[in-house]
């Protein structure tokens, strides 16, 4: 269990980490709209990309 848990932080830090590699520029100023939205919008999408990724979970386990 430990080990495929360790194996999804990894896989997603590799994710994160391709849009700064490829496209600084567009990273950064995505980062720069997204720290200039209300906290409700924030946790608006912290809440669908966990609902994302449950469903995700759920489809494919």
């Amino acid at each position: 269990m430990s080990n495929k848990l360790l194996m999804a932080f990894a896989l997603m830090l590799v994710i994160e980490g391709v849009l700064p590699f490829v496209a600084p520029a567009a990273w950064r100023e995505t980062f720069l709209r997204l720290a200039h939205m209300a906290d409700g919008q924030i946790r608006f999408i912290g809440l669908t990309s966990m609902l994302i990724g449950v469903v995700l979970l759920f489809l494919f386990s």
